[in-house]
């Protein structure tokens, strides 16, 4: 069990490690860091390499952003074997759909019991 925390802890705190040398060394920022590692998580997925990664980490490799990357080419490949070229489009909606719903939910609910900083 404490091998799981180990693996866990140093994979998220690379990942973590990696976004910090990208904004502070390379002058990216938060944004272009995101989708930095969005893509990483996409090529990563695509050639087979991250579920490995996922299976060694656990959390430490689902909860950051990288794996949402890795999940829209995982949904984009399940869904082209079954449908042809139309699931390309269809896998990623399906697999993700219900994160990107919950996230605009949340955030309208948040910007309606908040105040801006003018």
């Amino acid at each position: 069990m404490w091998q799981n925390f180990f693996w866990a802890f140093v994979v998220g705190g690379l990942f973590c490690v990696a976004g910090q040398l990208l904004m502070q060394g390379c002058k990216l920022t938060p944004a272009h860091t995101m989708v930095s590692f969005v893509v990483l998580g996409c090529i990563l997925g695509g050639l087979g390499w991250y579920q490995p990664l996922i299976e060694l980490a656990g959390a430490g490799a689902t909860t950051p952003i990288i794996s949402f990357g890795n999940s829209l080419v995982k949904g984009a490949m399940q869904e082209f074997s079954q449908n042809g070229w139309l699931g390309l489009l269809t896998g990623i909606f399906e697999v993700i759909g219900a994160g990107v719903s919950a996230a605009i939910i949340f955030s309208f609910l948040a910007a309606l019991f908040s105040r801006a900083k003018s």
